[in-house]
């Protein structure tokens, strides 16, 4: 992938607020934690959340990704002009192409978009509106919903997920020829793509003008996709999701996003996961379930035996002992959610139930133990 101009003045690891040298689980770490607080979910009406939420998903779309974050790593270090034109860079005194230099070979297409401004400067940008420079080039990174219930994102499923995008060419399978030819190799340039013109003590680089820098003639193009090697139609993607995803997690196809171009590689596809509510159950983490279970106050103050449903359908029985107090949480291990990383915990609170209405036996119990009770809760406020 060719650097984009934003690479050149944007220190993604400062957005992230991570040091150079963090690996890739505390980039990831680092990125959860950001995307959560900024999410537009959680923040909605605040622009500058949203603002910065996508600048935190800019930022881990690069450093998150292997090869991008080694080739960004190599463009910060030939600085903001990629090696620029001051003394000692290229075309500077003293540098390669300035005086008593050894010359300078100028390619705008190497320079992603960055080519586009430094080659209009020079009257050598882009010809035919071709993008990203000649030779073989990763395909774009693509993006798709996926509406997942509370049960499917706790445990884990293996689904489909089905979008509308470019993909390879089903008649070529991404040649762009007619099948039965093949594309030929250009004459003009030996299928570099790119022809060279000395200027003194710069070479500049263009796109070759009888392959249009795609380095390969096709005699024969395609009848489906006009030879472009791509069409745009609609495709299912086989999709395994881990069991704990969280709604607005970003799950990594690689190799299944837009195809690539020239013989280039494809780009990855991330699916972004929507989980839906329970009716009765909570998370808490990736592995914990929540539950609220309201019991009487006679089943609080003297103690008793009750079951609680569990998300696999069956039911568990746990004890609350004499004298629990409303919001007390038990615990049931190994009946919460069953995920990669193993089973956990169900998590219980109970909330003491005080009826609306009452029976007149009701009331006359609740007056009798009222009238029992002889220390008020409140004797240790001093009122």
């Amino acid at each position: 992938m060719p650097p984009q101009r934003e690479w050149f003045d944007k220190d993604y690891y400062k957005v992230l607020g991570v040091a150079e040298s963090a690996t890739a689980k505390e980039i990831t770490k680092a990125y959860r934690k950001l995307a959560r607080e900024n999410h537009p979910d959680a923040n909605q009406g605040d622009a500058a959340s949203e603002e910065r939420f996508k600048e935190v998903s800019s930022a881990y779309d690069v450093l998150g990704d292997e090869a991008k974050r080694k080739e960004y790593d190599e463009v910060r270090k030939l600085g903001p002009m990629a090696g620029g034109f001051g003394p000692g860079g290229p075309g500077g005194p003293g540098g390669p192409g300035g005086p008593g230099g050894a010359g300078f070979n100028f390619n705008a297409e190497d320079m992603g978009d960055l080519g586009d401004v430094l080659g209009g400067l020079f009257n050598r940008g882009r010809r035919g509106g071709q993008s990203r420079g000649t030779g073989p080039q990763r395909g774009d990174d693509l993006e798709a919903d996926l509406h997942l219930s509370f049960e499917d994102a706790t445990r884990g499923v293996t689904t489909t997920v089905n979008l509308t995008s470019e993909a390879a060419c089903s008649t070529c399978r991404g040649t762009g020829s007619e099948p039965g030819s093949t594309p030929i190799v250009c004459p003009g340039c030996n299928g570099r793509g790119v022809t060279d013109d000395n200027q003194g003590y710069f070479s500049f680089s263009k796109p070759c003008p009888e392959c249009s820098g795609q380095g390969m003639i096709i005699e024969d193009p395609c009848h489906t996709c006009s030879g472009t090697g791509v069409e745009h139609r609609p495709r299912s993607v086989k999709v395994r999701i881990p069991g704990g995803v969280k709604k607005g997690q970003r799950i990594r196809l690689k190799g299944r996003g837009g195809p690539g171009r020239n013989g280039g590689p494809p780009g990855d596809l991330y699916v972004i996961a929507d989980v839906g509510r329970h009716h009765l159950f909570g998370r808490k983490g990736n592995r914990n379930l929540t539950l609220e279970v309201p019991v009487t106050f006679a089943e609080a103050a003297l103690g008793a035996d009750i079951k609680v449903p569990t998300l696999d359908g069956d039911s568990v029985t746990i004890r609350i002992p004499a004298g629990t107090r409303s919001g007390r949480t038990f615990r049931v291990k190994n009946r919460g959610a069953l995920t990669d990383d193993g089973a956990g915990d169900l998590l219980v609170t109970v909330d003491v139930a005080v009826p609306e209405k009452m029976s007149a036996s009701e009331r006359a119990a609740v007056e009798a133990l009222a009238e029992a009770s002889g220390e008020s809760p409140r004797a240790h406020l001093g009122v």
